[in-house]
């Protein structure tokens, strides 16, 4: 029987996941038995979420234990199906682990279109994507004439975000670490403006970047932008409380802050579990197809070579080192 190779973790990561939480392993190509599908990966997407769910501290959900599959979907071909409404050669998104060929749950698993890049259905059109979607849209209801800001902007949740808003008539600012992602925000993602939060007066810039204040903000990373950006904010604008990054891998108490300044904005704060939108996919794919056409919409992927990177990646992307979407090409589309 053949075998292929799959990455699982070594040791149950002590802090932020590193590189050496994690090895290859090779293992028999499975069997498909009824209901599963036997899939060739192309990408495997890898998110910020995964990190916290190595420590178990992501919504309740258990942490995988040494030697078993590891979180994340994977895009990829049908190469054996356990279910009839599936067929060989179908593009399909689902969990499988992080492994070059494997199983997924016909059941949990979607059916994508082969027209659009496969590496599009991990971003813009996968989770992030969708993410960014229901905080912009179904969240926050931006549109003409407000003025939004995200952070964590050139990553894929706030660089969709950001282009949604600018589309639907939003004056749009980025935060994002740094000259070079700061130069996605504008060159690529065309927002008005970037604001690089390493510079030391970056409050100051992001005040006038953003005057009067913010409408509307797309929060990802916690409170030390949190904060300042809730105190710029216009009176009866929205928060969309989407991640808190540099929270989750913190050993200290949970993040607080004051609730007289939420009073005191009559502001609106919107707690983001993107769970709850994955009924609506298809409405967000819809509504993303004429826009990527168009030019309107686009996606920046970090993408490295073979099953091999993907710990390195993963460690990447843990430490904010990316450049867009996080993936690992498993294969040739």
């Amino acid at each position: 029987m053949s075998k292929v190779r799959e990455v699982v973790l070594r040791r149950a990561p002590a802090a932020t996941p590193v590189a050496d939480d994690f090895e290859v392993v090779e293992r028999s190509t499975p069997q498909v038995a009824s209901g599963q599908l036997l899939v060739r990966s192309l990408y495997q997407s890898l998110d910020p979420y995964i990190g916290s769910r190595l420590r178990g501290r992501h919504m309740g959900e258990p942490a995988p234990a040494p030697g078993e599959s590891l979180p994340g979907f994977s895009v990829g071909e049908v190469i054996a199906s356990g279910d009839p409404a599936y067929v060989v050669g179908e593009r399909v998104v689902g969990e499988m682990g992080w492994t070059e060929v494997g199983l997924m749950s016909a059941a949990e698993t979607r059916r994508v279109s082969c027209d659009l890049p496969a590496a599009a259905h991990l971003g813009v059109l996968g989770m992030p994507g969708l993410t960014a979607w229901a905080g912009v849209t179904q969240l926050a209801k931006v549109g003409a004439g407000d003025i939004f800001s995200v952070d964590a902007a050139a990553g894929p949740v706030g660089g969709t975000a950001g282009q949604i808003a600018r589309i639907l008539g939003a004056r749009t600012v980025g935060l994002a670490g740094g000259p070079e992602k700061c130069a996605v925000l504008t060159d690529v993602y065309a927002f008005d403006a970037a604001v690089d939060y390493r510079q030391p007066d970056w409050i100051e810039s992001f005040a006038a970047a953003t005057a009067p204040g913010p409408t509307v903000h797309f929060e990802n990373v916690g409170l030390s932008i949190l904060m300042p950006a809730l105190q710029r904010l216009q009176v009866y604008g929205r928060v969309v409380l989407c991640g808190m990054a540099e929270h989750y891998h913190a050993d200290a108490p949970p993040a607080q802050m004051p609730l007289g300044i939420i009073i005191g904005k009559r502001a609106a704060m919107l707690g983001l579990v993107v769970y709850d939108f994955y009924p609506r996919w298809d409405e967000w794919v819809a509504m993303a197809r004429p826009w990527i056409a168009e030019g309107k919409l686009v996606s920046v992927d970090d993408v490295s070579e073979g099953v091999m990177s993907a710990p390195d990646q993963f460690a990447r992307l843990m430490r904010g080192e990316n450049r867009g979407k996080a993936l690992v090409r498993m294969a040739e589309a």
